[in-house]
């Protein structure tokens, strides 16, 4: 009944939208500002390390619990917590002097992002019906896009005009301009009111930060280090024990019975798939610009503005296809895309320049922008209205372990290629990373050092090839074309969503 929907609900999505881009962005930015903090704030190697991977730890840990909590408790609220967490937090920032006191802030950050992250999926599957649904996916989708390739532009511009503290300084205006417009705007929407689980919530929070750990630990201290052992006992631990407790609870926090689903699985493999190929290959893209082509930062977030372009376009493409084109076969189509894209830069060497890179992103894009809409509804389409904001938190769970396994994993392979492509001769400075090549200042060196870092790009799209096309093929034998929605097909949605006013 078209008279049920929010008359407000493309100004919501604005808000939801605004609240994943402050995300989005300060995610991508930090990185550039790494060799200031190691200058201006006495970061050591380490420090940097735990900055960056505090916010990680915190996030992918507590996402399963907000999530579940904001069916409980209402989704705006979360939102707004979260943004108020997240902006006061950002703020806390601009006044650290030591490193410790910014891994407590990006600590502290992460509860933020993990509050307020799900909220922005679930509150747009409750105020939109499945007939606009894919469209406000792919508008959520592609300013995600847009935010990747934003981090770092605006990131260089701020770095070089002003001190690395104003990476932080910009998230609180904004986060501030979304819980207003959220208060103004948005209604609260719960779940079915159901009995807290709090072992559920202990075991989840403790079984998925022991995996991040465990990730984002290895490739450092090894698999056999006393604290990966120690913590990889703990994620086994505590997540099989969560199965079991979730199993027999009759007021689960995550109802398991979603992944008996064949779309719902489907489409958390395939994205878990895509999303190991992809993590650490688009963050050596940056380095390829900087280091290979010799873009500064701010030259190198435009140069791939035209990739963001195209996947924004194309998110659009998809979901108007998504109305008459099953999400099984847009996603099989649009990874299918995403491996020639990546086929693509398999082909570069270190003469092809930007003209071969950038050619193969867009046809990334182009991919991306045909399947993401259609794997985000498949997975949200399976998801009870009363459970939106564990389901959209199980989305965001799956793509940061994909991610995170792919920078861990991925990243020492890439490492290791680049290593076995240098001369056994080389200092160890040039054979460890091309920043360290570039330090030593010699032509020839840099040369190869080069060609090396191309090598290991090469081989890593062709790692994204194979991940793609299995994503591709996971998509096409599990995922089930649904049926069309008969007259009226906005009904079903908003009558079990528990919309209470603002």
């Amino acid at each position: 009944m078209r008279d049920e929907r929010d008359p407000r609900r493309w100004w919501i999505l604005g808000v939801l939208c605004l609240s994943l881009l402050v995300l989005v962005v300060d995610n991508t930015v930090l990185n550039l500002a790494i060799p200031a903090l190691m200058t201006d704030l006495g970061a050591s190697p380490s420090d940097i390390q735990w900055i960056l991977d505090a916010y990680i730890l915190v996030f992918a840990g507590l996402l399963l619990t907000s999530g579940s909590l904001s069916d409980r408790y209402g989704r705006r609220r979360f939102l707004i917590i979260g943004l108020a967490l997240f902006g006061g937090a950002s703020a806390l920032a601009l006044v650290v002097t030591e490193p410790w006191h910014l891994i407590a802030v990006r600590a502290l950050m992460g509860v933020g992002g993990s509050i307020l992250m799900p909220s922005t999926l679930s509150i747009l599957i409750t105020v939109f019906d499945e007939s606009e649904r894919r469209k406000a996916i792919a508008a959520w989708s592609a300013v995600a896009m847009v935010g990747v390739i934003a981090g770092p532009t605006l990131g260089g511009f701020l770095l070089e005009h002003y001190w690395w503290g104003s990476i932080f300084l910009l998230n609180v205006p904004v986060a501030a301009v979304a819980i207003v417009a959220a208060v103004a705007l948005m209604p609260e929407s719960r779940g079915l009111v159901r009995r807290l689980d709090p072992l559920g919530v202990v075991l989840s929070i403790v079984g998925m930060s022991a995996l991040v750990f465990v990730v984002i630990s290895t490739p450092a201290k090894g698999l056999g280090s006393a604290e990966v052992l120690t913590a990889a006992a703990l994620t086994v631990l505590a997540l099989g024990g969560f199965v079991l407790w979730e199993r027999r609870s009759e007021h689960p926090m995550l109802p398991l019975e979603l992944f008996r689903d064949r779309n719902f699985s489907g489409a958390s493999f395939s994205i878990v798939l895509l999303s190991f190929g992809t993590g650490a290959l688009l963050l050596m893209l940056t380095q390829y610009l900087q280091f290979v082509l010799g873009y500064d930062p701010m030259k190198a977030g435009l140069a791939l503005l035209p990739y963001a372009v195209a996947a924004a376009l194309f998110n659009a493409v998809g979901a108007g296809l998504g109305q008459k084109v099953s999400n099984r076969a847009l996603m099989a189509a649009g990874l299918g895309v995403m491996a020639l894209g990546f086929g693509v830069l398999a082909f570069m060497t270190a003469e092809s320049g930007y003209g071969m890179l950038i050619t193969g992103l867009m046809v990334m894009g182009i991919g991306g922008g045909l399947a993401g809409p259609a794997a985000y509804a498949t997975l949200m389409g399976a998801v009870p209205p009363a459970h939106a904001g564990v389901g959209s938190a199980l989305n965001d769970t799956v793509q940061q372990v994909g991610m995170a396994l792919s920078v861990a994993a991925l990243g020492s392979v890439l490492a290791g290629v680049y290593t076995s492509s240098m001369p056994q001769d080389a200092p160890a400075a040039a054979r460890d990373s091309i920043a360290g090549a570039i330090r030593l200042g010699d032509p020839g060196l840099l040369e190869t050092a080069r060609e090396s870092f191309v090598s290991a790009m090469s081989f890593g799209s062709w790692v994204g090839v194979i991940f793609c096309l299995a994503a591709a093929v996971l998509a096409l034998t599990v995922i089930r074309p649904l049926p069309k929605p008969a007259a009226a097909p906005g009904a079903e949605p908003v009558a079990e969503t528990s919309g209470i006013p603002g």
